[in-house]
């Protein structure tokens, strides 16, 4: 099972890097939207560093979203995903092969670059960290989530609009608690508890949105 594991990331990251510019546009909208804010907020310091959270998160979690419906649709356009869904290896490994390519593809960049563009926000090191730890544990459930909207829409007219409506809500409470983690590093208290819901997220994430995503996928294909 871990081998086939394997080979599913693999397949999917090398499909990902023949079409690098939209890899490339996840990152450069991210990039372009954090470093916009300072130039149009102004130089003020304080002001920085408090609106510094939200804007990554936003910017993290826009640029997440833009990347999902291409998550399955590639290979359900061209009727790989049917195969791979009568194959011997169980749907769910599929799933969170597919999952984890998608995480290393936009969360594990967006993770990277964060605390290099949190430096125009004047965050101290402290914050940088916990920002850089919290996009860690968030992103992936970012990408978990996002998985099963992907595979409830797929195929659907309009399934761009019908998956932000279907993903943003549940986004919501890791937009929270991970721009509360930044936060509560910034006025000196520990952001231990926010991280730990964002790691009960997680787990939870890790839990129901491989089956889910598995059943609404055997819906699409039949």
């Amino acid at each position: 099972m871990l081998g086939g594991l394997r080979s599913i990331i693999a397949r999917d990251v090398r499909l990902s890097m023949r079409r690098r510019g939209e890899v490339l546009n996840y990152l450069v909208f991210f990039v372009i939207v954090v470093t916009l804010f300072p130039l149009g907020v102004g130089p003020e310091p304080a002001l920085l560093r408090t609106m510094a959270p939200g804007i990554v998160w936003v910017a993290a979690l826009l640029a997440a979203m833009l990347s999902l419906q291409r998550l399955f649709a590639a290979d359900y356009a061209d009727g790989t995903l049917e195969q791979m869904l009568i194959s011997a290896h169980p749907v769910g490994l599929i799933v969170i092969g597919k999952m984890v390519a998608h995480w290393l593809l936009s969360g594990l960049p967006l993770t990277l670059l964060a605390p290099v563009l949190g430096l125009q926000f004047d965050l101290p090191q402290k914050a940088l960290a916990v920002l850089t730890l919290s996009l860690a544990i968030g992103t992936p459930v970012l990408s978990l989530i996002g998985g099963v909207g992907a595979a409830l829409t797929l195929g659907v007219r309009g399934g761009g609009v019908l998956l932000a409506l279907l993903v943003l809500p549940l986004y919501v409470p890791v937009l929270i608690f991970g721009t509360g983690s930044v936060g509560a590093a910034l006025s000196g208290m520990g952001a231990g508890a926010q991280l730990s819901l964002l790691g009960a997220f997680l787990a939870i994430s890790c839990v129901v949105a491989p089956w889910a995503t598995s059943a609404a996928l055997r819906v699409a294909c039949d």
